[in-house]
């Protein structure tokens, strides 16, 4: 593929920031809007683009390409600022895209729609309404639900407070699975931070003994994923640290320990020993009404969580945000419960719903159903102008070349370096891409591709090649 010169001019941006994308990473914190302030204070000179986390953060691998911060070749045709650029015909787009996806690589099942982003008018469609199993592609449907409540600017608080007349303090857990016990918590809640705190508190009160306990009641029903024990996803609790994750494990399937609660309690134990606060083991417990305030640290906004979820396909975010969804829609924090929330949630802003099945927030879970349509609906939604709330849907997608789970694909196809930016899907017998490109004319156009064969699986490297190729297929045409 040959880069085009509406397509540079719409993706050139992306490129110049990824050179200077060092010091924007190392910036940090984010402000109310969920950007780097200093990231926010350089990009004002440079038309306001970026996004919150597409620079190395504990959440990156450190072997990872350089990072790109959020393509401006996203925002190019939000807002319906493609005017005078073609749209790709129908036809045009048949031609091209019907051969690649009847690849037998694929499996048996194969669906796909593309959709012009500006104006939400279908472009292709191959049984767009079909359901399928998306894997992790379902995390698109995620993020606009919790984008819609409880909202971009929402932050979620882990909190200590003491039980009066007993020296009892409980660790209260608010479904924040971004807390972090490391030295270097790159903007991130700091479980040292709310150490600090509350060892000031307890001292101020003339208590250095003290009995610790933690409480997960926010969250009910099963801890465990129902694909069982998985080094993709630890027990989803209302309190964790560094997705209970073993030593620098940032990314990737590895074992977590077997109990997250109790494992940040233990840190936190010792983090206040470190302060002069003796504490007994902790135990489980339930802060009660009359119990009193001693420190709280909150999150980054959920701008920032969607961000890193879908740069990094990370299943404990997910997760924890499917939870928040139900918390913000008066159903019970639990997989049923957040299912239940997220399906009522995109109902409400008019999605193509019919059909679809959520049992779970990260698509681990194969009896998740989605459509192509619905995909696509999501992702021409977060590039409406009605809903800046979405924005960091678009944001969030890995940057082909650059990014997260694409950052090692399209190798061998530089021309598509910067311009496909898409969330990815796989489970075995299971291959889904669904994102944005910008065609050769410069228009923002969004696809989703599911695919599956559980029967007979195929291929996976096989599979994800010839998705790969079909998106930039889509890019490489002007279509007309």
């Amino acid at each position: 593929m040959r880069i085009t010169t509406p397509q540079f001019t719409a993706v050139a941006a992306t490129v110049g920031l990824a050179l200077a994308a060092g010091a924007v990473a190392a910036a940090g914190p984010w402000d109310s809007s969920g950007q780097r302030t200093a990231e926010r204070d350089w990009a004002a000179s440079r038309d306001g683009e970026g996004g919150t986390d597409h620079g190395r953060t504990s959440a990156s691998s450190r072997t990872s390409p350089r990072p790109a911060p959020s393509a401006a070749s996203v925002l190019a045709g939000v807002g319906g600022s493609a005017g005078g650029v073609p749209v790709p015909t129908q036809k045009a787009l048949a031609d091209v895209l019907d051969p690649l996806l009847d690849n037998a690589a694929l499996g048996a099942r194969r669906t796909a729609v593309v959709v012009d982003v500006a104006t939400g008018r279908r472009l292709y469609a191959k049984g767009a309404d079909e359901t399928q199993t998306p894997a992790s592609t379902t995390k698109i449907a995620t993020a606009v639900a919790a984008l819609t409540a409880p909202g971009p600017d929402h932050r979620i608080k882990t909190r200590t407070v003491l039980e009066p007349d007993t020296k009892e303090v409980v660790l209260v857990g608010g479904g924040d699975p971004t807390l972090t016990a490391r030295k270097k918590a790159d903007g991130w809640a700091d479980l040292r931070t709310l150490a600090d705190r509350t060892a000031d508190a307890l001292k101020s009160r003339h208590l250095d003994r003290v009995t610790l306990s933690y409480d997960t009641s926010l969250y009910t029903g099963p801890v465990q994923h129902p694909i069982g024990r998985n080094g993709n996803l630890a027990q989803v609790t209302a309190l964790m640290v560094d997705e209970a994750r073993p030593g620098v494990s940032v990314a990737g399937p590895v074992d977590r320990a077997p109990d997250p609660a109790r494992d940040a309690a233990g840190k936190f134990a010792d983090l206040l020993h470190d302060r002069g606060i003796e504490t007994g083991a902790p135990g489980p417990s339930k802060a009660t009404a009359r119990s009193q305030a001693l420190a709280s640290v909150s999150s980054p906004p959920l701008s920032a969580l969607v961000e890193r979820m879908l740069t990094n396909s990370d299943n404990d975010i997910a997760e924890a945000l499917a939870r928040q969804v139900a918390l913000a829609s008066g159903e019970s924090a639990s997989f049923e419960g957040a299912a239940k929330a997220i399906h009522s949630r995109l109902d409400k802003l008019g999605l193509p719903v019919s059909g679809a099945k959520f049992a779970d927030g990260s698509g681990l879970d194969r009896a998740d159903r989605i459509s192509a349509r619905l995909l696509t609906a999501l992702l021409a939604e977060a590039g409406d102008p009605a809903h800046p709330e979405l924005r960091t849907v678009l944001t969030g997608l890995p940057v082909a070349g650059f990014t997260g789970t694409l950052s090692t694909r399209y190798a061998d196809d530089p021309g598509a370096t910067g311009v496909v930016r898409a969330k990815t899907g796989t489970l075995t017998g299971v291959n889904t891409l669904a994102g944005t490109v910008v065609d050769a004319d410069g228009r923002l156009l969004a696809f989703a591709f599911l695919t599956s064969d559980e029967a007979h699986p195929p291929n996976m490297d096989a599979a994800r090649a010839v998705l790969d190729h079909t998106a930039t297929a889509l890019a490489a045409c002007g279509c007309r």
